[in-house]
């Protein structure tokens, strides 16, 4: 591997993981004022920041996952590159989710966008649910846990298993909740808990794909550092 390729391949790897570290801590944000809202203090405005929150966090998830399906593109997984169409989904949403969450703010009709911010939320996140269980179970992503210990493959395996898992079953709950808000039924409470269980499912898969990424530039860097010469 030249050192340009290998600079290439770092450089994406560390977006990939700072990207899953912010959007963890962007689905934290969310599952915080999602809490703070259901405890009675001032749950209308804290569902709108919570929806801007979360939208903003979809984008960084979006552009994390992104960064590493680019190192795909030369090599022969045709199945994880057509997995990455999910990723479009994940940046309307994301913008989609801003904008709603902004005219919440902004006191139009906030109940009602909310719960469509939330609807919009479960959608993405269940269909973005290949891309994530493509990802971290990639041929690729294996290939870097061959010298692992046997139990170190193991728990990779069953966090992947268990991001993708949670992340659909999430988003499917945050769906229903949100056309049951929709219906106005509790809509400002059942839009806060559809928005806490969003924020637990990103942080779970951010933080997934942070600590997978990271440990990649570990095994890459101790494989492909060019050896030290000695006395020079």
């Amino acid at each position: 591997m030249s050192m340009s390729s290998y600079s290439s391949s770092a450089t994406s790897n560390e977006a990939a993981a700072y990207g899953g570290f912010a959007d963890a801590l962007g689905g934290i944000a969310t599952i915080v004022l999602a809490i703070i809202g259901l405890a009675g203090v001032r749950p209308d405005a804290l569902v709108s920041i919570a929806t801007v929150v979360f939208g903003a966090a979809l984008l960084i998830q979006g552009g994390a996952m992104l960064s590493e399906f680019a190192q795909f593109e030369t090599s022969p997984e045709p199945h994880v590159a057509a997995s990455g169409g999910g990723l479009s989904t994940l940046f309307l949403v994301g913008v989609g989710g801003i904008v709603l969450g902004i005219l919440a703010l902004l006191n139009i009709h906030p109940p009602l966008l909310t719960a469509i911010a939330a609807i919009a939320f479960g959608t993405a996140l269940v269909i973005s649910t290949p891309a994530v269980w493509h990802l971290l179970t990639s041929r690729s992503v294996e290939s870097q846990f061959q010298t692992r210990p046997p139990m170190v493959q193991i728990i990779a395996s069953e966090v992947a298993a268990g991001s993708a898992g949670v992340q659909c079953m999430t988003g499917l709950a945050a769906i229903v909740l949100g056309i049951l808000a929709v219906a106005g039924i509790y809509t400002t409470n059942l839009t806060l808990v559809a928005l806490l269980a969003a924020g637990s499912a990103l942080l779970l898969t951010g933080s997934s794909l942070s600590g997978t990424m990271i440990g990649f530039m570990r095994s890459e860097g101790a494989t492909t550092r060019p050896p030290v010469r000695a006395g020079g």
